[in-house]
């Protein structure tokens, strides 16, 4: 199945293939440009295998089955008192 992502990605890599032969013409037959060569086979193969996949997901969002749930976080002041006993970890208490 061709996908509008699939039909883009043929176009960036004929895009792709023209500029590579733009390099092999100025540089010649350097392995760099060889290996650039290589990639732009590897990918040409895995564009065409998508092309035999169905999509996982369809072009419409699936709504989530479980809505996004908000927490409150209550941002007053906590009660000084729930530390009075407390020591400061690493100072070494303060009660010394």
């Amino acid at each position: 199945m061709v996908t509008s992502e699939v039909s883009a990605l043929h176009r960036a890599l004929d895009e792709l293939g023209s500029v590579l032969g733009s390099l092999r013409e100025r540089y010649g037959d350097v392995p760099a440009v060889r290996r650039l060569f290589g990639d732009l086979d590897r990918f040409e193969l895995d564009a065409a295998d998508l092309e035999a996949l169905v999509p996982v997901r369809s072009e419409a969002p699936v709504p989530s089955p479980h809505p996004a749930s908000v927490t409150v976080i209550d941002d007053r002041p906590i009660d000084p008192a729930l530390w009075a006993d407390a020591d400061d970890e690493g100072l070494g208490g303060y009660h010394r």
